[in-house]
């Protein structure tokens, strides 16, 4: 048993970081707690500057992909014994501004990220877990790069 937090959202995206970003929030979840997987859907970045297209195809494959996810998670949980509820939420924009607001307005006990974008992406789009860590009105939990590849190696 983890340090018992009662609301754990862990931000989860196409990666296979997503795994252990849950498996963290997972362990530091309270038995009877609730742990939220969010995923932000953002736009291409050559989209941005045209007309905007019709991307609904977009959102119904992240909602798909999400319930997906969301279903063998509260199964893995049931499975080892915990009455933890697992919630999806799905959001739209850039991904640290909106996490950090739902969080605010959700009552979040902890915030779980992966950090693992390359120099490129931090360059062009900014640093996601660095703009959770330092806005987040809650503890953020953070799980290293070397983490996530060992994690998704072994699985």
């Amino acid at each position: 048993m983890g340090p018992g937090y009662r609301h754990v959202a862990c931000c989860i995206e196409g990666s296979m970081a997503h795994k252990a970003v849950i498996a963290a929030g997972a362990r530091m979840l309270d038995d009877a707690g609730t742990l939220t997987l969010l995923h932000v859907v953002t736009q291409p970045i050559a989209m941005m500057a045209t007309p905007t297209p019709d991307i609904s195809g977009l959102f119904d494959s992240a909602e798909s992909w999400l319930r997906d996810v969301v279903t063998e998670t509260q199964n893995q949980l049931r499975a080892a014994g915990s009455q933890a509820h697992v919630d999806g939420v799905l959001l739209e924009g850039h991904p640290g501004i909106w996490v950090v607001s739902w969080s605010r307005d959700s009552d979040v006990d902890l915030v779980v990220a992966a950090s693992h974008r390359g120099h490129f992406d931090r360059a062009l789009l900014g640093s996601f877990a660095t703009y959770v860590a330092y806005h987040s009105p809650c503890d953020v939990h953070l799980v290293r790069p070397e983490v996530v590849d060992a994690e998704a190696a072994a699985g």
